[in-house]
């Protein structure tokens, strides 16, 4: 079985593969070049040798043995008449000693010079075969001379090449590895990332510190892009593990509360028989925290389903003014018992479709809020209005305020601020967190302003609709395809706001008191 090789050893493979291919590629057409260019010098040579030697012989009487009279070291003459079979030679140089050259084969039926390599004396010579025309018959001057110089230069070039080819591919072998080693930085540096969010995912107890990766050029450079994306993620990672621990924390210190009081209470019963006002008190006692932990788990089903992205809204047509109207009557009674009074400005009709218990219980919390967090005496204000196409919805209290400290996460589960009312004990700590999911998936957003000491305003922001357009702007009549509880609760325009009815079932109203 093949042992699969890394990703670094393919690379380094790879590029010395390549590189390797193309040095001895680049080698091998040097050398093709340099034999041609040392081959057509020692050409150029015999044809500038040749030049004086033909034209003294054409302009020399017939008789003359000039050739035969040469003797230049490394230098080999002979004068052909190609007229016969075989060629006669005519005249020959001295130092030939009557040892005829070597043609090799070659056609003496000449028209422009010929050269080829052919065995000389104690060598190989380079010839030249160059014809030429002499008192009006063809005649061939052969011109040798040994390559000795031009082989030496392509031997020496040989050696050379066959050197520092394989120092060539060891430098590119060093070379490759430290680039690899270098480029692939980031993607080790991202696996022990990986491997340390995942420790610390795994042992919740071991508090392993993340430190980001060096991002260098993260627009133009892949991997400084992909380290940039995984600081991102480990960075998202870390706050989610560092929420769901503290909400973890969270929710078990609420739900501990009320289970205290529960099992105290049902220990007190049983420690001795009680007369039934004692049993009465207790059973109060424990419905109360039964309600707190219904409530609880019900927003944090809420809030978990949100988050799956699985919250389903019956999306209906409805007057946010009548939904507002029935919250804030809802939220009377509670007012009254802390002496706030809830001021509303909702004379306006405001058309639009939307899940009219999921708005009835977004407007319940912000109120519950205004009125946990108003002092005795003052008052709450409840807002509606259009702009810019955009419905909006303010609740504005007078009450402690916010700290610019606590306002950033006013909207964390189970986030509390600092200073808090006693009646703030008995809440699950989820509202505005339910509030922020169930706004967002009615596809508006939550505004908060606040000063300590002075208030705070909530404002809530809805997009309009076609179908709230047509009837803001007068469409009274209800489509055939709307039911018959969808067109009961179309109000009528000549019925004052304060007499319409408010639809609402009697389960509804007690779930939200």
């Amino acid at each position: 079985m093949v042992r699969p090789r890394t990703l670094r050893f393919r690379m380094m493979a790879l590029f010395c593969c390549v590189v390797g291919v193309l040095l001895a590629g680049l080698y091998l057409a040097l050398g093709m070049f340099l034999a041609r260019e040392v081959r057509e010098q020692l050409d150029r040579q015999l044809l500038a040798t040749a030049e004086p030697v033909i034209a003294d012989l054409i302009t020399d009487p017939a008789d003359e043995q000039d050739v035969n009279q040469l003797d230049v070291p490394d230098g080999y003459f002979e004068l052909l008449d190609p007229s016969v079979a075989p060629a006669r030679i005519l005249q020959a140089s001295r130092n030939l000693q009557g040892r005829p050259l070597d043609l090799g084969g070659a056609a003496l039926n000449l028209s422009e010079p010929v050269f080829r390599v052919v065995s000389g004396p104690k060598r190989h010579l380079r010839m030249a075969l160059i014809p030429f025309e002499r008192a009006n018959h063809r005649e061939i001057l052969v011109v040798a001379a040994p390559n000795h110089f031009g082989k030496e230069i392509l031997d020496q070039f040989a050696w050379i090449m066959g050197l520092f080819l394989p120092l060539s591919l060891v430098l590119t072998a060093w070379i490759s590895t430290w680039y690899v080693r270098r480029s692939l930085a980031p993607v080790a540096a991202l696996t022990a990332q990986a491997r340390q969010v995942m420790d610390r995912i795994s042992t919740p107890d071991r508090r392993a510190l993340w430190t980001p990766l060096a991002v260098e050029d993260p627009d133009d450079d892949e991997l400084g892009s992909l380290a940039a994306t995984f600081n991102e993620l480990f960075s998202r990672i870390d706050s989610v593990l560092g929420q769901l621990r503290q909400f973890v924390t969270d929710a078990s210190h609420e739900l501990r509360t009320p289970l205290s009081v529960l099992r105290g209470e049902t220990e007190l019963l049983l420690a001795e028989p009680r007369n039934p006002e004692e049993y009465q008190r207790a059973l109060q006692i424990m419905d109360g925290e039964l309600q707190k932990l219904t409530r609880m788990v019900e927003g944090l089903f809420t809030l978990s389903v949100a988050d799956a992205g699985q919250l389903q809204l019956v999306k209906e047509p409805l007057y946010l003014n009548e939904a507002l109207e029935e919250a804030c009557l809802v939220a009377t009674p509670a007012a009254q018992k802390k002496d706030v009074t809830v001021l509303r400005d909702l004379k306006k009709e405001v058309a639009c479709c939307g899940d009219e218990a999921f708005l009835r219980e977004l407007f319940l919390i912000f109120l519950d809020n205004a009125i946990k967090y108003s002092r005795a005496g003052s008052a709450v204000h409840v807002r509606l209005e259009v702009l810019l196409r955009r419905i909006r919805i303010s609740f504005e209290d007078e009450g402690i305020g916010i700290s610019s400290a606590d306002l950033p996460h006013i909207f964390e589960r189970f986030y509390r601020v600092g200073s808090r009312p006693a009646g703030e004990a008995q809440s699950g700590g989820l509202g505005l967190a339910i509030a922020q999911a169930l706004v967002a998936a009615q596809g508006g957003t939550i505004e908060c302003r606040s000063v300590l000491g002075q208030g705070s305003t909530f404002t809530v922001s809805l997009p309009v609709t076609p179908d709230a357009e047509a009837r803001a702007a007068g469409e009274r009549s209800a489509p055939a395809s709307w039911s018959t509880a969808e067109r009961e609760r179309i109000p009528d325009p000549d019925e004052p706001a304060e007499g319409r009815r408010i639809v609402s079932s009697g389960a509804e109203a007690s779930k939200k008191g």
